[in-house]
Order: structure tokens, then sequence, then C-alpha cells
């Protein structure tokens, strides 16, 4: 099944990512043009940067070479200026699929929507949202750690590396978000599920 629209930018990456960064829409994040999210714009290129120091991505450029990470967006569909909010009502069923399919353990949503959006559907968290207070910030969500991230065309000095810093924090200490149902079998080996 494909959304209804003339052009999309659908997810690009490892299907069995540990980070899943997401982003609002093409026209913000880039690749109407490349088809790859995040690409196409100095903001992206920024955030590439971020990614490729934090070992995210293995090589920048367009397409980005992924480090167990997806890339993709709430609105997938290029439009002609902003998608309506019928128009994320409508791709909302495709985001949530590709979210819940891909199972990282890590959300990376990038900017005000999108860390709204994570926050009001993939976490018990309140939803007032300061990007420049919660930029690098790990959260705990329902299921998932929430990194957001403030819109890489907004960044100032110590951005970069408040982003970088978190994501190594991160990946420096076991991340995974697995329960183990072991104890509901016999034996002692441990039985982990996403």
């Amino acid at each position: 099944m494909e959304p209804d629209c003339a052009s999309s930018v659908p997810g690009y990456g490892d299907a069995n990512a540990h980070f899943h960064v997401i982003g609002d829409h093409p026209g913000v994040h880039g690749g109407a043009d490349s088809g790859v999210p995040f690409t196409d714009t100095p903001a992206a290129e920024r955030l590439q940067d971020a990614l490729f120091e934090a070992n995210l991505l293995a090589e920048t450029g367009t397409p980005p070479t992924v480090e167990q990470t997806y890339l993709s967006y709430l609105c997938m569909c290029v439009t002609e200026g902003d998608p309506t909010d019928g128009d994320y009502d409508d791709l909302e069923r495709f985001f949530d699929s590709e979210l819940r399919a891909i199972t990282a353990h890590v959300l990376l949503p990038v900017g005000e929507r999108a860390t709204r959006t994570v926050l009001e559907n993939y976490s018990a968290r309140e939803t007032a949202v300061d990007m420049d207070a919660m930029h690098g910030r790990e959260l705990q969500g329902a299921g998932w750690l929430i990194i957001p991230i403030k819109e890489p065309a907004e960044w100032v000095d110590g951005d970069h590396d408040r982003l970088v810093a978190a994501i190594e924090g991160v990946k420096s200490r076991d991340y995974r978000q697995e329960v183990d149902l072991g104890r509901f079998l016999p034996g002692e080996d441990p039985y982990r599920v996403r």
C-alpha cells in the first residue's frame, strides 16, 4: 500500500535499526529531489554530520550509509507548501506502521512537530515541548528511549556537540528496550523480546 500523493520520500535505512530518526516532511528536512530523507539541504547536511560523528552513519551524502539507523518522515508526501492537518492524519497510518515494523530502541524526533507527535503517541509524558531544553536530552518513552533534536537549521554553538554526546552516552550502555519473558518458561535461559 502506498500513500495517495504524486511524489513521496519513503523511509530509508536499516530495517533492523536500533535508532530511528523521525523528521517532519520533505519540505522541511529535504529529500524531495533525491527521494531520501534528510538530504538535499544545508540543515540535512548539518544533521548528517552529527549522526556521522555519533556513528549512526558510516558515510554522509545522498544517500548516506547508515549504521543501525533508519530515517523517515511523519508526512512522506512532497506537498506544495506545508502539509495540512488532513495530510498528517491521512499519512499517520503509514508512519505508525513503519515505526512499529522497524522497532528501533531509540527514537530521535527532529523538530517540534515530530517531537510532539512522538511524545503524544509513543510515551506517557506530558506534551509541552521546549526544543531548546529538550535537544539532546534523553527521555523515557513507552517502550522507546527518546532523544529530541532541535531543528538543525536553528542550531547554535553547542547544539551539534550536545546531540553527539547524548547519542554516544546512550550507545555506551545497554539501551535496548526489551523484556525478559524467560521467567515464564522452564529453565533458566533468558528469552528477550522487543
